[in-house]
């Protein structure tokens, strides 16, 4: 047994089909509707499964994607029934998530071996940030490792009171410089009592404004060229969060940080408020980042590792 397969226990794998059952019953019982009957996959059968797609938030480049190839398969195969159907659609998005950078890891680990291990987490306020800061330093903190969360959001006394609150309920450290402080200044000294602590992590929580582009850019360099000169080469992630039951509201968040900061992983949250759960293959077919959470539940257990291969399954079970 592979350690992934450990790792996606049974009851992980409930939560996924959990968290993703109004996206599954909107998509796919309308894609099963729709090819009932028919003996082949013609012209009016592809025109529905893309307004299908759409209507998921799939997005209107990344379905006309998806139909492209499905004709190519159906012309070379001859594939006409629904479980042959299923299985070309499940090829060709997994096919789009490996192809845009979307790697299966296997737990909640450190992309290098550099001790404190630092992520910046990024995202509008409302996503559910600070929830899967807290989330994320929960299962570390199971897996043994020690860190500490850093509240540079300092623009908003309930963002520094929320992280400590789940700096507490996760059991890890918290640093906090208070209410109106430097972000730049709490993220340095964030990663200086990592330093001195020989913490495994620190995630340093940052303001959830966009105000301008302009405005949002100038804070994240301010505060990445601090922890770069405290730790260099850090932060070794750029974590960006997005509300998955915001659609295409999501995408166009995506599009204004990744303008302003170099985003290396995703996490989306709430998959299991929405029925647009598409969204998760638009934003990585879109962006060619890498998707690393998934949260599909309220509970501390419910922010998973994604894995492209299980994900889809899903859908498709």
């Amino acid at each position: 047994m592979s350690f992934f397969k450990k790792f996606f226990t049974k009851e992980k794998e409930e939560d996924l089909n959990k968290g993703l059952e109004k996206t599954k019953s909107n998509i796919f019982s309308q894609i099963s509707k729709a090819v009932a009957g028919k003996s082949t996959v013609d012209e009016e059968f592809l025109d529905e499964l893309e307004g299908i797609l759409i209507a998921s938030d799939v997005g209107l480049d990344t379905t006309i994607k998806i139909i492209s190839r499905l004709e190519e398969r159906v012309a070379k195969d001859k594939y006409i029934n629904t479980s042959d159907l299923n299985k070309i659609l499940k090829d060709e998005i997994v096919r789009i998530l490996t192809e845009n950078k979307t790697e299966d890891i296997e737990d909640f680990e450190f992309a290098t071996d550099d001790v404190p291990y630092i992520t910046l987490v990024v995202g509008v306020n409302g996503v559910g940030k600070t929830t899967t800061i807290g989330k994320i330093a929960h299962q570390y903190n199971k897996r043994g490792k020690r860190l500490v969360l850093g509240a540079a959001d300092t623009f908003r006394a309930a963002a520094v009171d929320q992280l400590e609150i789940w700096s507490k309920r996760a059991g890890v450290f918290f640093y906090s410089k208070g209410m109106n402080t430097d972000p730049a200044a709490v993220a340095y000294e964030t990663v200086q009592f990592a330093q001195n602590m020989d913490l495994d992590a620190v995630i340093i929580d940052t303001a959830g404004r966009l105000h301008t582009k302009k405005h949002l850019m100038e804070e994240l360099t301010k505060i990445k060229r601090s922890v770069d000169k405290k730790f260099p080469g850090a932060p070794h992630e750029v974590l960006l969060v997005l509300d998955a039951s915001t659609g295409q509201n999501a995408i166009e968040q995506a599009k204004r940080f990744t303008e302003a900061v170099d985003v290396t992983a995703i996490a989306l949250t709430k998959l299991d408020g929405t029925a647009k759960g598409g969204i998760v293959i638009a934003i990585s077919d879109i962006f060619k980042i890498p998707i690393k959470y998934i949260g599909v539940g309220e509970g501390m257990e419910h922010l998973q590792i994604f894995n492209k291969k299980a994900f889809v399954d899903s859908l498709f079970s």
